[in-house]
């Protein structure tokens, strides 16, 4: 399916389009065909007039042939090719099949030329119409009529009486220009309303779809972490769908706690008798030292067990919609913490961690103990393994929150970078720890659409790279 017609803006208003483009062209042709029915209506009546005023105008002289009694008063009767003409003919006697004769008498407007008419049999009281030919190229259309003189001597004699054929006709061009020029002026003025009916149709989708952009603004924030609920006032059609979105996040949100809880809980459980155990393998006694050593390692490989679901666990909580942490604190208080537990060691008197400068209002778009526990396994990490210096700084640009750590330690080949992410794996077994906490630092990265990279750090050792969602509230991009 095409982008535009999988948008309900440009499905209404496609639809629109097509109804009252349809509504427009049948309207404008009823409007036109009554217009032309009307100014042929009017044509009409005005010939019929002329013919009237022919009709009294005439008289038989003493050969009984017509003569004007008077002459007609439009001048266009006189004008050659004015096109208004008029001429009479003699009625064909009774009985004898109408032909065509040679009219007896015609307007000046004909000049030398004469009416091609029809043979027709015109009978009492009637009136035909006929489209003809006329001079100049012109076209006519002519109205004719039977007329009879019964002299006053004669009483009713009226088959003895002269029978005159008066017909007169006018030129179609100005019948047709004003259709012509009506129904330019009809489409013009439908175009416009087209317009107007199209640019209301427009405006009409705009504000129905508001409440819809209203929503996916509401969704945003909720994403972008500056809201935890969709809130505002919704109408009756679209507040179905927010009470239940939101009653899916309460949903969401419980099964979340319950989780942790149940996380936490089994910590709780696991790590007492783990405790317990280890305190027993570290007892030297003589009965207990040939199983004390496989005890230690059990207990280790238990707690590597329960560390690795831990954070799993943890890290399948990660994305709750509209949570915010501010990123200095969490990172103030880990240094503190990690200048205390690597204090001073044989191989170096004293360890520098400093902290760059961080963007005003930087924050990142989760939760405090996540944001602690990823930073917490880098950091720890770099700490292990630096000489003597270890550097912190942070950034926002394009939505996204850049956390870089290094380290002047002995660093990572490309291979060793991309193993170290197995899960278990150290990069050292020498150095205590369980291996796992680069690999959650990783997952809970991922979970919220971030990534933790390594490379080469500028002080000669391993330079991780933590980037997440987050914002700055100054919006400054750094």
């Amino acid at each position: 399916m095409r982008a535009w017609a999988r948008t309900l803006r440009w499905r209404l208003l496609g639809l629109t389009l097509v109804a009252v483009a349809l509504a427009l062209l049948g309207a404008g042709f009823l409007i036109a065909s009554l217009f032309r029915t009307h100014v042929t209506a009017q044509f009409d009546t005005q010939l019929l007039r002329q013919l009237d005023q022919l009709t009294a105008a005439l008289e038989p002289d003493a050969q009984q042939r017509p003569q004007l009694k008077a002459p007609l008063s439009d001048p266009r009767w006189h004008t050659p090719y004015s096109g208004l003409y008029w001429q009479v003919e003699a009625l064909a006697p009774a009985g004898a099949t109408p032909s065509a004769a040679r009219p007896l008498l015609r307007s000046r407007s004909l000049w030398d030329t004469e009416l091609a008419l029809p043979p027709d049999a015109l009978g009492r009281a009637e009136l035909h119409r006929h489209p003809i030919p006329g001079p100049d190229g012109q076209a006519l259309l002519a109205l004719e009529r039977r007329v009879q003189f019964v002299p006053a001597d004669q009483g009713s004699a009226v088959q003895a009486a002269p029978g005159w054929r008066l017909t007169v006709a006018a030129d179609r061009a100005e019948l047709e220009s004003a259709v012509a020029s009506f129904s330019r002026q009809l489409a013009l003025s439908l175009t416009v309303l087209g317009l107007a009916l199209l640019a209301a149709a427009w405006a009409q989708v705009s504000l129905g779809l508001l409440p819809l952009r209203k929503l996916q603004a509401a969704v945003l924030s909720i994403r972008q972490g500056r809201a935890q609920r969709l809130s505002g006032a919704f109408p009756a059609e679209v507040d179905p769908l927010v009470q239940d979105f939101n009653h899916v996040l309460d949903q969401n949100e419980q099964v979340v706690k319950r989780a942790r809880q149940m996380a936490g809980n089994l910590a709780h459980a696991i790590k007492t008798p783990l405790a317990v155990l280890g305190n027993l393998a570290t007892d030297q006694t003589s009965e207990r030292s040939a199983w004390a050593g496989q005890l230690q390692e059990q207990v280790a490989s238990i707690r590597h067990q329960v560390d690795w679901h831990l954070g799993r666990a943890r890290a399948s909580s990660a994305g709750i919609a509209g949570l915010r942490t501010d990123v200095a604190p969490v990172v103030e208080g880990l240094v503190r913490v990690m200048r205390k537990v690597h204090a001073r060691r044989e191989d170096r008197p004293e360890l520098l961690i400093t902290v760059a400068p961080l963007p005003a209002g930087l924050q990142f778009a989760g939760e405090s103990q996540d944001l602690q526990e990823m930073l917490g396994n880098l950091l720890d990490n770099a700490c292990k393994w630096a000489r003597c210096q270890v550097q912190i700084t942070a950034s926002h640009a394009n939505g996204q929150l850049r956390i870089t750590i290094e380290d002047d330690g002995p660093g990572l080949s490309e291979a060793e970078r991309s193993r170290v992410f197995e899960r278990g794996v150290r990069a050292d077994e020498r150095t205590p720890g369980t291996g796992l906490g680069l690999d959650i630092a990783r997952e809970l990265a991922g979970l919220y659409q971030g990534e933790v990279r390594l490379g080469v750090a500028g002080l000669g050792g391993l330079r991780a790279e933590l980037t997440l969602p987050g914002y700055c509230a100054q919006g400054l991009d750094s």
